[in-house]
């Protein structure tokens, strides 16, 4: 695969969350589902296969096993080589051959998007700082604006219809392709056409490199810790780690998972080991054949644990709540998951593009299927998720 820094080969990854309504974009002017995934780059792949986190693999099967409702990943390649040689985009005949397979996660990348994606995965990307979604009328939309970023400087706000990029009409493309107009180098300019309470407005923003801190850790009352991933970009694993040593002896802890999108697999199961004394994490299965993640040993088992989830808690974070609650190392606080368990895999096709298409599933240490259930929390709560979970704590005897 080459031309592709740091191409992730295996993805698990919502996409087009919220068909029909609103496509939020976690990470802020990235590509479009950067936002979901549950990945291992291609050379922390080959370290998992060797049990750096004790996965166990079979050989994968042939794509006669591949499972219903994904796509031939032959075909697509083929139709990708077809238009190539007839001069028109490998890219788009493709994505038609995805469509059409029924594959709800898959997707195909040009070099660029991909590119940008890779960069989203070191928790850095060039953009202007805004997270943009469609809405259910099909118009992109801002949802939200990172402080001190570009976009928030020059005045942008949650709500504002973006109308064109530099000129290109917005409405009707693919939200992907809406934020692959946004990136580009630090430094240059982009002129943005938006709509805000029924005026039309122009701002002139030049891109920046940006960082979003994934790791947050902040102290309650009664020295309890709340951890909060945001996503699992590389380095989150150990930060989750550094965090729980840091924690106060004895004192509980909230680990917020609560609106994570995923991230890099192997940083998830880092994550989880910081509970863990080893042991199963999840099963997975790649057409076909079984393969395992396990924890690696040491973390800590003694501390009370509340895992805080929502309906924004997908993929990747999934994976370590259902590790952690199947354990019976956390009590899972909030509201049912978002439900998506499938395996994405990446091809790299003949014009560069790349199509990542599904594969398989995993499930959690009971044998679970997250995908399109997700995870029930052991104690529902809607509002006050902090204050009911201080109360579980409380309950194992830590809090106030």
């Amino acid at each position: 695969m080459l031309g592709l820094p740091s191409i992730p080969a295996f993805c698990l990854r919502p996409r087009d969350l919220r068909r029909g309504a609103v496509l939020t974009l976690v990470f802020l002017a990235s590509v479009a589902t950067a936002a979901g995934t549950g990945c291992w780059d291609r050379g922390e792949a080959a370290a998992a296969s060797a049990s750096a986190y004790g996965a166990r693999t079979d050989d994968a099967p042939p794509e006669a096993s591949r499972p219903a409702g994904t796509a031939d990943r032959e075909a697509v390649a083929r139709a990708a080589a077809e238009a190539v040689a007839e001069g028109k985009s490998g890219k788009k005949a493709a994505q038609e051959v995805v469509s059409r397979s029924g594959d709800r996660w898959g997707t195909v990348y040009d070099q660029g998007e991909y590119a940008a994606f890779a960069e989203d995965l070191d928790g850095s990307w060039t953009g202007v700082g805004v997270w943009a979604g469609r809405g259910p009328d099909g118009r992109i939309e801002v949802d939200k604006v990172q402080p001190g970023s570009p976009a928030a400087r020059a005045g942008l706000r949650a709500g504002d219809r973006l109308l064109s990029i530099d000129g290109q009409t917005v409405t009707g493309l693919a939200v992907a392709d809406v934020i692959a107009l946004l990136r580009g180098r630090a430094g240059t300019p982009v002129v943005l056409n938006l709509s805000r309470d029924g005026a039309d407005l122009t701002e002139t923003v030049r891109r920046e490199q940006l960082r979003t801190e994934p790791v947050t850790v902040r102290r309650l009352p009664g020295g309890i810790t709340v951890i909060k991933v945001a996503s699992f970009t590389r380095g989150s694993g150990e930060r989750v780690k550094a965090a729980v040593r840091a924690a106060p002896p004895g004192a509980g802890v909230m680990l917020d998972l609560r609106g994570n999108p995923g991230g890099l697999v192997t940083e998830a199961v880092a994550a989880a080991s910081a509970f863990l004394d080893g042991g199963l994490v999840a099963t997975y299965d790649v057409r076909g054949s079984q393969r395992a993640l396990y924890a690696a040993p040491g973390g800590d088992t003694a501390r009370p644990l509340v895992a805080l989830v929502d309906g924004g808690t997908m993929s990747a974070a999934e994976l370590v709540t259902g590790a952690l609650q199947d354990r019976g190392r956390a009590v899972a606080v909030g509201t049912r998951t978002f439900g998506k368990g499938s395996v994405q895999m990446p091809t790299e096709l003949p014009d560069g593009s790349v199509a990542e298409l599904t594969v398989g599933t995993y499930r959690t240490p009971a044998g679970r299927s997250l995908d399109g259930g997700g995870i029930t929390p052991d104690l529902a709560a809607g509002e006050g998720v902090e204050e009911r979970a201080a109360q579980v704590l409380g309950g194992l005897g830590v809090g106030p």
